[in-house]
């Protein structure tokens, strides 16, 4: 028996218009809201709404047998609401079914997850609750902005309390292995991966109406057949791909929504069922651990993540962008947050893509700039204009340096409390093991005095300290012997490499 998930996802960004220089500090408006109507509409009528229905006519079809994932942004859910609001109802219909589960990911497909961690935890949870706001679901299982995953996000992942992430097949990460199985992460062993096949997904979504491909045309059976003559042990089959793939990518008139709705039929010919993500993960154990020390991702041929960080123009905007992540979440303005998610999403970056040959093409044939240079000098503007009123909305007179000291200092503070906290509870409940010398319930009045006797000596060992200035004057001027100490910041460079 072998088992499809499907996973369809939703992202649309916010379009910017034509900001120009002088518009800076005069204009604080920056999309194109004509256009974001137009995409956002003609999509949803040629693709979503009829993609929609016809999920829940399989589902109603096939005795709530077929099931699908859905991955959709805050900032896309924002869109839908706004421009085509019968597509929420249509799709609140199909969570009523129970055949449809909707993953985690950041709010604003933000590249969030490699640059700030703060920002991607905010995000994933206003994601969360704006689904279960919608929908009435919490998501369980992760997937985060375009299948971008390393070690360090499955760490993230897993504090967040997901039980499973789902990401690429890079073969640079695979090697011999198959993504047709589900393993766990070498960083959160308990966080269970699901990795996209590529090539059965790119059959669906870019070769299905080419004439020219070997395997045109692509038929339910004979796709059907391919999953059916994988080998027995490799009974997971995961496709993930843009929902828009039904019916913009490729046409109604390809015969796409037939071939969609034919497929349970020849599935269950061979007893190959359709699960949810969940599903998956309580019932297939994981074969091995992966381990992935740098960002991997499912764009471009090198599967990494240069399609939004492998140039300078790229890297610039996505560093000034995320300098000012800790001023904007100490801001109130309800403008400043939403600017602020919607400069976030991913297509930015990836607009200002200088890649050449097939992956330029790519690039190119979604971005609505005439080159990579337009497209990173009209969001520089943009950003220059949003970090200026940033700048204004929180004191000038605290700089970068004493922001982050006091932002630190907040921090530290509130896990010592949360510590503090979580050692009573367990004191009140018998459980706390006598390793750290802490004090019974009825004797907590008791660590009071204790700063006050450290005080009395505190000044006492000063003065030996203030008696030796001439003595300890030669160890100050020890710093030049202590430079190469300095260096060590050059071995955090492999830190940078995660860019």
């Amino acid at each position: 028996m072998k088992a499809i998930c499907f996973y369809f996802q939703i992202h649309q960004p916010f379009r910017l218009k034509h900001y120009r220089f002088f518009d800076i500090g005069n204009d604080h408006y920056y999309y194109d809201d004509f256009a974001d109507d137009d995409i956002i509409t003609r999509i949803a009528q040629r693709s979503y709404l009829p993609a929609n229905q016809m999920l829940l006519d399989m589902i109603k079809e096939n005795g709530k047998k077929f099931k699908v994932a859905f991955s959709i942004s805050g900032t896309a859910l924002e869109q839908l609401e706004q421009y085509v609001p019968e597509f929420i109802d249509s799709m609140k219909e199909l969570a009523a079914t129970g055949c449809v589960e909707f993953l985690s990911e950041t709010y604003a497909h933000s590249l969030s997850s490699l640059y700030d961690p703060d920002e991607f935890v905010a995000q994933v949870k206003a994601h969360d609750a704006k689904i279960y706001q919608l929908f009435g679901q919490k998501p369980k299982v992760f997937r985060n902005t375009e299948l971008i995953y390393d070690d360090d996000v499955a760490s993230m992942v897993y504090a967040m309390g997901f039980k499973a992430a789902i990401t690429a097949d890079a073969k640079h990460v695979l090697g011999w292995r198959s993504p047709n199985f589900l393993y766990s992460s070498a960083s959160a062993p308990k966080l269970k991966l699901l990795l996209k096949n590529g090539k059965l997904s790119d059959d669906i979504s870019f070769r299905f109406s080419n004439p020219e491909w070997a395997s045109y045309p692509l038929t339910a059976d004979k796709y059907i057949n391919w999953i059916n003559e994988l080998p027995q042990e490799e009974q997971l089959v995961n496709l993930f791909m843009n929902y828009d793939a039904l019916g913009e990518l490729q046409p109604r008139e390809s015969g796409i929504f037939e071939f969609i709705k034919a497929l349970p039929r020849f599935a269950a010919e061979h007893d190959i069922q359709f699960w949810t993500p969940s599903e998956v993960v309580s019932k297939f154990k994981p074969v091995a651990e992966l381990a992935v020390p740098y960002p991997m991702s499912w764009t471009d041929e090198a599967r990494d993540t240069s399609a939004w960080l492998g140039n300078t123009l790229q890297q610039e905007a996505v560093r000034k962008l995320y300098s000012i992540g800790e001023r904007v979440r100490l801001c109130t303005d309800r403008r400043i947050k939403q600017d602020w998610n919607y400069l976030q999403a991913s297509d930015h970056f990836f607009y200002m893509s200088t890649k050449h040959n097939d992956d330029g093409s790519v690039h190119s044939h979604y971005s609505p700039y005439d080159s990579p240079y337009t497209a990173f000098t009209n969001y520089m503007n943009v950003l220059s204009d949003f970090m200026t009123r940033v700048e204004e909305q929180y004191p000038a007179s605290i700089d970068n340096e004493e922001l982050n000291s006091l932002l630190l200092t907040i921090r530290n503070q509130e896990q010592e409390i949360e510590k503090l906290h979580r050692e009573v509870e367990m004191m009140r409940n018998n459980i706390v093991q006598d390793t750290t010398g802490d004090f019974p319930i009825d004797e907590e009045p008791a660590p009071e005095p204790e700063p006050v006797k450290e005080e009395k000596p505190a000044p006492e060992k000063k003065k030996p300290a203030a008696k030796k200035p001439a003595a300890k004057k030669p160890a100050a001027k020890k710093p030049a012997a202590k430079k190469p100490a300095a260096k060590k910041p050059a071995a955090k460079k492999p830190a940078a490499k995660k860019a």
